[in-house]
């Protein structure tokens, strides 16, 4: 990266968390004023949170991205990715606007499992319609492949729709899923930089960025939930950072926690468990376990919790959830730098 790369990155960041942290406190007046607010499940009593703030994170990432563009286009007079950085925005903001439609309406709780697939199918066009990364990719267990025209055709949807959804699941504490966005931006971010993809670097770190601001108001006690306006969004937007960077097999396994978390869901499913990442609050804020199994990495965190402390409190779950994260992806850069990924 030359000091102009930096230079735009670094201000397009700020703009986008200049602009989430600006907006954010009237989202959560309007949302308090017009019953836009939940409860917060973790927290005896009844205590009620601005819903759907992560809508305005989303839209101060899109910013910053039209920003870096702009700042390339003005001072340097030439455009920079023009079709990849539209693509993610485009992507970027369906997302949102589906995830948004739920936190709104809630049409999720009246549709079958596969008329949402339908209705999360267009947040891949942009991506597909561009062909966007190349069909010779490294997954780990598996090698080196080449899928010819499966790849933007059907690889990249389905990595687009698995990320968005699999990032929507492992969430509901105060903190968590911009934490883990948070995460997974930095990693991206300085994985793409040890191999010299200066663009994914620059997206990554806006996100981080509006992430860092969302999460001043998100971080326990939460003044705002982020919905799924923010976890769909986040969860394609990684996706698709892997896909343009063509770092299939460290974006995979990056995502490890993700894969586990689904397999506890399938858990449940086999159970005939409804799984709920929720705990139970007890009266002195502290939280157990919902069931006797394990269905969620949240109610793991909170059993470890429990035996080794005596209590689970909800930021300390939430930690513990970030503390691994950390470590998959400390162990990822070392490999890289060793030349093993």
């Amino acid at each position: 990266m030359n000091s102009a790369d930096i230079v735009y990155a670094v201000t397009s960041s700020i703009v986008a968390f200049a602009i989430v942290v600006a907006v954010e406190p009237a989202w959560i007046r309007a949302a308090h004023e017009r019953g836009l607010v939940g409860k917060d499940m973790n927290k005896p009593g009844d205590v009620k949170v601005a819903e759907a703030g992560g809508v305005w994170a989303i839209v101060a990432a899109a910013f910053g991205l039209l920003v870096l563009e702009a700042l390339y286009t003005y001072l340097s007079n030439s455009m920079y990715y023009p079709a990849e950085l539209y693509a993610l925005v485009s992507l970027l903001l369906l997302a949102t606007f589906i995830g948004f439609l739920d936190d709104i309406l809630g049409w999720k709780k009246g549709l079958p499992r596969w008329a949402r697939i339908v209705f999360m199918a267009p947040v891949a066009l942009p991506l597909v319609v561009i062909k966007a990364g190349k069909s010779t990719l490294a997954l780990p267990l598996i090698g080196v492949v080449d899928l010819g025209l499966a790849y933007p055709l059907l690889a990249v949807p389905i990595g687009v729709l698995g990320a968005a959804n699999a990032f929507n699941m492992l969430a509901g504490y105060n903190g968590l899923e911009a934490g883990m966005g948070i995460l997974l931006m930095l990693f991206t971010s300085i994985y793409a930089y040890m191999k010299g993809l200066v663009f994914i670097v620059q997206a990554a770190l806006i996100m981080m960025m509006t992430l860092l601001g969302f999460l001043l108001y998100n971080w326990y006690p939460a003044r705002v939930f982020p919905g799924n306006a923010l976890t769909y969004g986040v969860g394609a937007y990684y996706a698709a950072l892997v896909v343009l960077g063509n770092m299939e097999k460290f974006g995979v396994s990056l995502f490890t926690l993700y894969f586990i978390e689904f397999m506890l869901f399938l858990r449940g499913l086999r159970n005939g468990v409804y799984k709920e990442n929720f705990g139970i609050p007890r009266e002195d804020g502290s939280l157990i376990e919902p069931y006797d199994k394990v269905y969620s990495l949240t109610h793991f965190a909170i059993r470890v919790l429990r035996r080794l402390r005596g209590r689970a409190r909800e930021p300390e779950v939430t930690v513990i959830l970030l503390l691994l994260q950390t470590t998959i992806g400390v162990i990822l850069i070392c490999l890289s730098v060793a030349g093993l990924l």
